[in-house]
């Protein structure tokens, strides 16, 4: 059983107090074995939420590599997330999906799939981010927080925005160019999560990468 199987509202609640931290977000292009040695390197290092993002495998592949990736999280107790794919997400028993501009409807998939966290991108668009609430997101997603290598064409998000969200009392989960010297900051300016993909798992050692971004998320929440 996955870990957002009740749709019960207390337990949603306690499931999304979960989403904090680093947030490690796969990159394209890995094969099972090299997925799963990287992903365990970085579970290892802490990291409790996870993010299958693959764009250019076909849907066996996804669905191959995400029930893997579903095995190795259970093992850590940690949250995993499907990139796009709700029909993938739901095969798997991932705990939740995140949802881009071009995909199914927050407010759809929720009806349809109550029990599946629900994460949306919102962009720099504070407007996107009420009516994702609105809808039963689970958490809301800003970015790019930084020049990002992975979306280098990516509208800038100002820092601001998390604390203009605040109020909308969901998981705020910043991506797009995080790296461990400007993670403190975003922390500080009241991300919930980080989510990581270069600077994570194309270092050499992504376990300790991944002690060294929890640190600084850490050291910038303090008062």
């Amino acid at each position: 059983m996955n870990a957002s199987s009740s749709a019960d509202p207390v337990d949603r609640e306690r499931i999304r107090a979960r989403i904090r931290g680093l947030y490690a977000v796969t990159p394209d292009g890995l094969d099972d074995a090299s997925l799963l040695a990287r992903c365990r390197a970085v579970l290892v290092g802490g990291v409790r939420l996870l993010q299958y993002r693959s764009k250019d495998a076909d849907a066996a592949t996804r669905l191959r590599q995400a029930q893997a990736l579903r095995t190795l999280t259970r093992e850590f107790g940690a949250l995993l997330f499907i990139n796009d794919d709700t029909a993938c997400a739901v095969a798997c028993a991932a705990d939740g999906v995140h949802l881009g501009r071009d995909d199914a409807p927050a407010g759809a998939v929720r009806a349809q799939y109550p029990a599946l966290l629900v994460g949306v991108s919102c962009y720099a668009d504070l407007d996107r981010a009420c009516l994702a609430c609105a809808a039963g997101a689970d958490y809301l997603a800003f970015g790019s927080v930084a020049p990002s290598a992975t979306k280098p064409a990516a509208s800038a998000a100002p820092l601001s925005l998390f604390a203009e969200a605040r109020a909308l009392e969901l998981p705020l989960v910043a991506i797009g160019g995080i790296q461990l010297d400007n993670a403190g900051a975003i922390a500080q300016a009241g991300a919930d999560a980080l989510a990581v993909i270069s600077a994570l798992f194309d270092d050499p050692d992504p376990t300790a990468k991944a002690r060294a971004f929890a640190d600084r998320i850490s050291q910038g929440r303090r008062p």
